[in-house]
Formats: structure tokens, C-alpha cells, sequence
């Protein structure tokens, strides 16, 4: 049999597209199973070829899958609609059955599962090449990995999928079975993760570094945390819009009723991850200073940086992606970038002043109108007169004139400039991880030894495609050494799970089993030791500051949201992901959304001067319905398969 009439795609509506004649009429030449496996360089070609689908998230999550770009943390300008139509759709509620969708989840993946049956079924040890039966066997499971794997990436966009758990026979008339329910995917794929678990290696970097991202015991487990924390959340755990829906074989799609013993299971899975990263030597990736005290920019810097084994906090990585497209996009357009990929003013807004105090405490109405809190110093009027100087080696201002750079204080360690005079005082006093994240206008560029220049008819600015549509760009992920001009971008892995989320994914699930457990600020306190913020707690933390206290529950529940938003902002779509689970989606995302005034021409924070540029203005109005949660199978599929059931409320 050729081998394209193997890779036929699994779910059965897809076999209705006319494939038919031309697999039967193929050519006699086409490679066969026999001859593939039969040789050691196209069998690995073809395990190869399995982890295709294993994202990109510098790229396909932002642009392609559009997780990224779905949430309020990575902003892409709507100019590069030509380019990026379906997200951009999407972001403004244009959003059918019949829209496409370029991440083809529903399509893609079932090829690989296939293809990774295929594998499972065909491959066998090649002694004489090389290619023993544990070779075999460890591939073999890889496969295992990535089918569980890809089969979570369906469930978590579709909600319930036609399910096959061995290689289907594509010309079985039974075929078109319908979809399986999410919890009992979610069960599936649980147990073969917890099994794969125990088989597969915790690591390859003592074996060889061309394994870098191949399926790992860690991965397994750091897959099945995240899922299950997914599984118990509002949206699928007792979900009372959901009340009553089922799938055509008579089955709910959604468990009807709350049950909170899935907070414990996905507590005691991400405990399970945990303990079993720290023995496998994994840590937070922490840079200190000469006095031994946390440098949180560095730390914070170097989560994505660091590579192979020098990146403990690296769960599963794609060793490949196109971080030098993300970093070109988030360059200032008069540095040779296309710099339009910003962030939300709404992002902005959430990162805490470097004593840990919020800035803002909430909206009166819409996102125009912040509530400040008084206590924090925080304020949206002047420019600030002097410069932010902190104690790290993390170096934005370098090569500006006049800037306190690379001075050593008295204690040996070095001090930099994070913001410099004349800043709008939005910016000045806030934690670290913010100027990680933010880059706003009149900020010093280094690689083009300027200030950014964002307003109209700027270098920089609009009303050209290339801009920042609401005057900030994004800087998260993106290297200080990289210079678009020079076609600089110097690699790095692309980290899809790390130790840091895991932290607070066990924090959450823990406060919702066992509320008071010390082990949720213990976790969450990791995360605010490492970014130099003040700690949770009562008395003194490790960095001098005075704890900040929690008081029940609901307290604790917010903070560890608080924490996800600023630590995993434009981070593979987390923060999408998070608003679906947690049903929030409708409310922050169905709003319009503000920033700096694009179409600015003067540097002033006068709200009554339309050509400031420093004042909250409205440029998109995003549009968010509740049959959004779930993405809408494609209408032609349902036409022709009446087997499958809609997405909730796509058929209203």
C-alpha cells in the first residue's frame, strides 16, 4: 500500500473531502511502509514528522494559533490584517463556523496522531544500521507522548473530539463515530501520560544534545499538570451554562456537576511535577548580585535565554522557532523592525510599584478610568526628574548619554538605569518585570543608540501598519542583544512549560482543595522572591521587604491570578487560556480597549489637548461572546458528518 493512503486523516469528516481518487491513483513509486522502515535515516524522518505539531510559541501562538494574540497581554496591530487576518478577526468578534482558522488544529493534528499510530505499528529495531529494540521501544513511546499530547491540543480549543485510540482502519464504513466527552478524554489521556511518565527518559542532555525537545518523563507530567488544572476549572467543572448539552450519541459533553475532588487530583498531579522536576535537578532560574542578593531582572530575563541544561526552569522546549520574526515585529519600526506588536494598557496597568503596592485597584465603567490607589505613590500626571536607578546587571540604558550605567556601588555590585529623566511617571517606580515587558515611547532604544519615537508621523509611529497601535511595544522575550538592522537574533530555545508556571498552577489547585495549606504562599512566595517583589506573609521577607498579608480564600485566589497575569504574561497563550477557564472571558475581553493617543503629536499628559500623546484613549472596541470559549467546528465539517455536534451556542 502507498504511503499516502497511510496517512489519510483520522477524523472521520475528513475522509469525506474527495481524497479518494487521488490516493487510488497515486504513483507506483511512492514510497511503501516496508521501505521506510526499513531505513534508520527515514524512520527517524518520520518520528520527525510527528513532532511537527508541537507549537512554536514564539510564532504560532501568536499569530497562527492566536492564544497569544486572543488575550489582553500581547496586542498585534490590527493594521497587519492582510497578513494576520484570522486573529485579528477574531480579536473584533468576526468569528463563523465557516471562518478559518490557521493553527488547523482539527485538521493537522488528527495527521500526526495517525501518523504516530503508524510509527507505533510499523516501526522495528534496524540492528545493522544502528537501531536497536530499546531505540525502537523509547520512539515508540514518543509517539505515545505526542498522540496524548496533540489530543489535549483538540480538547482544549474543541471541547470533545472524535476519538481513536489505535490505528482506524480508513476503510472501515464505521468510521464516523462522533466525539468523545471531555472528561473522558481528559481520563484517556491522563493515563497514558502518568504510564509514559514512567518510561521515558527525565533527560537527554547527558545522552546527546540532538534530543533537545524530544518527549521527557518531565514532559509527561508537566502536560498532564497543566490539563488537569484546566479540567477542574469553572468552565468544564460543573459549568451551568453547559446544563443539559450533549453530543449526538446521547452523552453530555461537559460534567454536570461541580466536583471538587478535581481540584485535588490537579493538586496532587502538579505536586507530582514538581517533586519530580526538583529531582531531576530543576529549579527557577535565579542570577544573583555580588552581595549574593536575587538580581530579579536578570533572573526574570534569563528564564528564556538560558539554554539546555543551563536552563533549569525548562520543562518542554522546541528547540527550533521563529524568535528572530517575534523579536523583528517587537522592534521599532525606524530600527528596522516591523513595530507593531504590542501591549495592553490593561497589562500595563497590573504590574505592582517596585514596594509591591497595586497602582490600580480596579475601572469605574471601562478601562478609561482606572482607580488609584492612593497608597502606592502611583500617579498619571508629570514626568519624572530624576532616573530610576536599580541594583542589576540588566542594562536597557546602555550607550545613553548622560546615563548611570555599569556603576558599582560601595557593596560590589552593579547598578543600572531603568528609566531616565523626563519618563512619563506612569513608568518610573514600578517592579521589575515590567521593564522586562514594556516599552513605551520616549524610552531609550540602545541598538539604535535613540528614544523610541512613537507618535504620529514619528519614526516610529503611525498611521503606518509597522506601529504600535496603542504606543507601547512588547519587550518579554525579547533579546537585549538582538538588532533587527544587522539581522542579529541570537538563539534560544522556545520554552512551552516551565517551572515557574507550575509553581502557581500547584498554588492554585492547592487553594482551592486545601485552602490554609502553607504550601500555596510558599509557592506563590518563590515567584515574588525571584521577581523582587515583596512577599506574602507577616514580618520580614527574604529581600527586606515587609510581607504583604492574605486573609482567606477568596484573598489568596486573587493574588495568585494577580501573580499568573504578570508572571506569564505573553507567555504561549496562558493568559487566554486562564481568562476561558476561570469564565472571565466576556468581561475583560467584551470592552473597549485603551492606551497612550496613537495619533498624538506632542509630549504632554494634558487630557484636554487632543495632540497629547500621554493621555488613556480608545483605539479598538474588542468584541467577546460566550460561544467564543470554544472554537466552532467548521460548518462544512458538520454537513457532512452527522455524527459531530456544534460547539455550545455556535448553532444559535
Amino acid at each position: 500500500m502507498k504511503l499516502f493512503k497511510y496517512i489519510a486523516l483520522a477524523f472521520s469528516s475528513l475522509f469525506m473531502c474527495g481524497c479518494a481518487d487521488y490516493l487510488d491513483n497515486a504513483p507506483d513509486d511512492t514510497l511503501t511502509m516496508e521501505m521506510v522502515f526499513n531505513d534508520r535515516t527515514r524512520t527517524e524522518d518520520w518520528l520527525s514528522g510527528v513532532y511537527n505539531r508541537v507549537p512554536d510559541t514564539y510564532w504560532d501562538y501568536v499569530r497562527v494559533w492566536g492564544y497569544d494574540s486572543m488575550g489582553d497581554d500581547l496586542d498585534p496591530s490590527q493594521r497587519w490584517y492582510q497578513w494576520w487576518g484570522n486573529s485579528l478577526n477574531f480579536i473584533v468578534g468576526q468569528w463563523f463556523t465557516s471562518s478559518t482558522w490557521d493553527a488547523a488544529i482539527w485538521s493537522a493534528n488528527p495527521i500526526r496522531i495517525r501518523s504516530a499510530y503508524l510509527f507505533i505499528e510499523n516501526a522495528h529495531a534496524l540492528p545493522d544500521q544502528g537501531v536497536s529494540e530499546a531505540n525502537i521501544e523509547r520512539m515508540k513511546n514518543e509517539c505515545r507522548f505526542l498522540i496524548a499530547y496533540y489530543y489535549w491540543q483538540l480538547i482544549e480549543a474543541y471541547g470533545s473530539v472524535p476519538f481513536f485510540d489505535s490505528l482506524a482502519d480508513v476503510n472501515d464504513p464505521n468510521l464516523m463515530r462522533g466525539q468523545m466527552p471531555f472528561d473522558e478524554m481528559v481520563d484517556w489521556i491522563d493515563a497514558q501520560l502518568v504510564d509514559l511518565s514512567k518510561k521515558l527518559p527525565t533527560s537527554y542532555l547527558s545522552e546527546s544534545t540532538q534530543f533537545y525537545g524530544r518527549a521527557t518523563s518531565i514532559m509527561c507530567l508537566a502536560v498532564r499538570a497543566r490539563m488537569l488544572l484546566f479540567a477542574a476549572s469553572p468552565l468544564v467543572n460543573g459549568n451551568e451554562w453547559y446544563a443539559g448539552f450533549k453530543n449526538k450519541d446521547d452523552k453530555f459533553r461537559f460534567s454536570q456537576s461541580y466536583d471538587a475532588g478535581k481540584w485535588k487530583r490537579a493538586a496532587d498531579a502538579c505536586r507530582e511535577l514538581i517533586d519530580a522536576a526538583h529531582a531531576a535537578g530543576h529549579d527557577l532560574v535565579r542570577e544573583y548580585n555580588k552581595d549574593g542578593s536575587i538580581d530579579p531582572f536578570m533572573s526574570c530575563y534569563n528564564v528564556f535565554f538560558r539554554r539546555g541544561d543551563d536552563n533549569p526552569e525548562a520543562l518542554f522546549v522546541r528547540s527550533d522557532s521563529q524568535y528572530g520574526e517575534f523579536e523583528k515585529h517587537c522592534t521599532p519600526r525606524g530600527a528596522s523592525g516591523n513595530g507593531g506588536m504590542g501591549v495592553y494598557q490593561t497589562l500595563v496597568d497590573a504590574f505592582a510599584m517596585k514596594d509591591g503596592q497595586h497602582p490600580i485597584t480596579g475601572y469605574e465603567g471601562s478601562y478609561a478610568k482606572p482607580v488609584i490607589n492612593p497608597k502606592s505613590g502611583y500617579t498619571e500626571r508629570g514626568f519624572s526628574s530624576q532616573k530610576d536607578i536599580r541594583k542589576t546587571k540588566y542594562n536597557l540604558y546602555r550607550g545613553c548619554p548622560g546615563a548611570t550605567v555599569d556603576s558599582v556601588g560601595a557593596d560590589g555590585c552593579t547598578y543600572n538605569q531603568v528609566a531616565a529623566p523626563g519618563t512619563y511617571n506612569m513608568y518610573v517606580d514600578r517592579e521589575p518585570r515590567f521593564y522586562l515587558t514594556v516599552m513605551w515611547n520616549r524610552q531609550w532604544y540602545h541598538q539604535a543608540n535613540r528614544e523610541t519615537q512613537m507618535m504620529n508621523n514619528e519614526q516610529d509611529g503611525g498611521p503606518t501598519h509597522d506601529a504600535p497601535q496603542n504606543g507601547y511595544l512588547n519587550r518579554k522575550k525579547v533579546s537585549l542583544d538582538q538588532n533587527s538592522r544587522n539581522g542579529i537574533h541570537p538563539y534560544r530555545p522556545c520554552v512551552l512549560y516551565r517551572l515557574g508556571e507550575a509553581y502557581l498552577n500547584y498554588a492554585e489547585a492547592l487553594n482551592e482543595s486545601d485552602p490554609g495549606n502553607p504550601d500555596i504562599l510558599k509557592y506563590l512566595n518563590l515567584i515574588r522572591e525571584r521577581a523582587g517583589v515583596p512577599q506574602y506573609g507577616t514580618g520580614k521577607d527574604s529581600n527586606g521587604f515587609d510581607k504583604v498579608p492574605l486573609n482567606g480564600q477568596e484573598e489568596v485566589r486573587e493574588a495568585i491570578r494577580h501573580e499568573r497575569r504578570v508572571e506569564l504574561c505573553c507567555e504561549n497563550g496562558l493568559r487566554y487560556l486562564d481568562l476561558r477557564r476561570w469564565k472571565i472571558a466576556e468581561e475583560t475581553l467584551n470592552q473597549p480597549m485603551y492606551g497612550m493617543n496613537f495619533g498624538g503629536t506632542e509630549i504632554s499628559d494634558d487630557t484636554n489637548n487632543p495632540n497629547a500623546f500621554f493621555v488613556r484613549t480608545q483605539y479598538i472596541k474588542r468584541v467577546y461572546e460566550r460561544k467564543f470559549y470554544w472554537y466552532p467546528i467548521y460548518q462544512e465539517q458538520i454537513d457532512k458528518d452527522p455524527t459531530l455536534t456544534q460547539a455550545p451556542f455556535w448553532d444559535d
